[in-house]
């Protein structure tokens, strides 16, 4: 019974035969909305086509996707050229798309519109990073191909009129898949160079695939980011490339750049000449001008009579030298006074005088405790023999050497009593010139 019942893989392997096998399905030419647009980073581009009534899902691989001249984006009306065939691990069908046009527009024109308007939106284009030119170059740089009109054109047109400018021509790829690589190297390289003061980069006229090499957004910032003024002159006068809008200026043909490029020798000799004739011209009346006030000035008065016209300011001077005098000698006078006044006082104030008076107040000081030591000394030795005196009159000695003596018990307590002995004691008996033992035989 199982028998009759197929695998998922299996319907889907039937299913995908089914598609492989329909000639239809090869290539198909569909059109539609896209939709949840999503640029992968391995270069493949998922989307979903749609209409009002119905949507599949499609991939481009990176290696067509690379082969786009514009950015896929939401919301953009397309022509895919695909194929149509199975996803099995989805079970679902979708496009496989080799080719893709902008539906309305050429995809060279839209590639066009979206460099700028994102170019434009970073600055490329402002006005305040353009450089100007050089007014008399030496040396003027040529981007192009060597076996054009152009590279003639430019050529001829500087040595004709500004003979005097030399040219270094970087030949240039200005066409094909290699153009843009080509121009970006020969722009370094003029950079890299150092001698260059003007660069012409462009080419003849030609379709938009022949000038698309101007339109790639390499060219483009390496044209913005060169040090030398660059002047694009791509094609005719109503081609206008990416590269136009970068330059610093912009010139309607390789001729127009040439032109731009370089000052008009006649047009500069005209205007040497001319600006000669405005100098002469101008110094003539400027001399005139000069000699009419050299006239005016020998004639007049003060020229004429020129001591009446300090005679009045010369009482002046008298009076001022007068007064100035006066002011002199009275300074001076209070200058001198003020100088003996220091001088007084400095010398009052000078390290010798000081000196001296302090060596006579230290003299006077000597003096003065001298005579206080003297008196002192003298008052003390006076009291000193008079305590002499007193302490004779009061020494014991003094008193035994008039026949007293001093006796002292077994104790060495003063005898003042008989009491204070006993019969048979040993006493001792202190005369002026030593002592006397003794033995107390009875008292009365």
């Amino acid at each position: 019974m199982d028998d009759n019942y197929l695998t998922v893989e299996a319907l889907t392997k039937y299913i995908k035969r089914k598609f492989d096998a329909d000639p239809y399905l090869k290539k198909v030419y569909v059109k539609g909305e896209l939709s949840n647009v999503k640029h992968h980073s391995s270069g493949h581009i998922y989307f979903t086509l749609k209409d009002d009534k119905a949507q599949i899902k499609g991939i481009m691989y990176a290696r067509q996707a690379a082969k786009l001249k514009f950015s896929a984006e939401n919301g953009m009306n397309v022509l895919i050229e695909c194929d149509v065939n199975v996803f099995e691990k989805s079970g679902s069908y979708q496009l496989y798309a080799s080719k893709i046009e902008p539906d309305g527009l050429g995809s060279l024109f839209l590639a066009y519109e979206q460099l700028k308007e994102t170019l434009q939106k970073e600055g490329l284009f402002d006005a305040r990073f353009k450089q100007p030119l050089v007014p008399f170059p030496q040396m003027i740089g040529v981007i192009t191909a060597t076996t054009g009109a152009a590279v003639r054109d430019i050529c001829t047109t500087i040595k004709r009129h500004y003979p005097i400018a030399n040219i270094k021509i970087f030949p240039t790829l200005v066409q094909g898949a290699n153009a843009a690589p080509s121009i970006v190297q020969s722009i370094r390289q003029a950079n890299a160079l150092g001698q260059i003061d003007t660069l012409i980069v462009g080419r003849g006229g030609g379709s938009i695939e022949d000038l698309w090499a101007f339109n790639e957004e390499s060219v483009a910032r390496a044209i913005f980011e060169s040090r030398i003024p660059i002047i694009s002159a791509v094609g005719h006068e109503t081609d206008t490339t990416i590269a136009d809008f970068v330059a610093d200026f912009r010139a309607p043909t390789p001729t127009g750049a040439a032109k731009m490029a370089v000052p008009d020798v006649v047009e500069l000799k005209q205007r040497v000449q001319s600006n000669d004739v405005r100098m002469l011209q101008a110094t003539k009346r400027l001399l005139d001008q000069r000699k009419n006030r050299l006239e005016k000035a020998l004639s007049s008065y003060t020229m004429v009579y020129p001591e009446r016209m300090y005679r009045p300011f010369e009482e002046q001077l008298s009076r001022l030298e007068q007064r100035l005098e006066d002011a002199t000698s009275r300074s001076m006078t209070d200058r001198i006074r003020d100088f003996q006044s220091l001088q007084n006082r400095l010398r009052n104030q000078m390290p010798m005088r000081k000196l001296a008076l302090e060596q006579q107040r230290q003299k006077h000081a000597t003096y003065q405790l001298q005579m206080n030591m003297q008196r002192m000394l003298s008052k003390k030795r006076q009291q000193f023999q008079t305590n002499i005196r007193t302490l004779n009159a009061l020494n014991p000695l003094s008193v035994m050497e008039r026949g007293f003596s001093i006796v002292y018990n077994n104790k060495d307590d003063v005898v003042m009593s008989v009491q204070q002995v006993a019969t048979e004691e040993q006493i001792t008996i202190q005369v002026v010139d030593g002592q006397i033992d003794a033995t107390v035989l009875r008292t009365k």
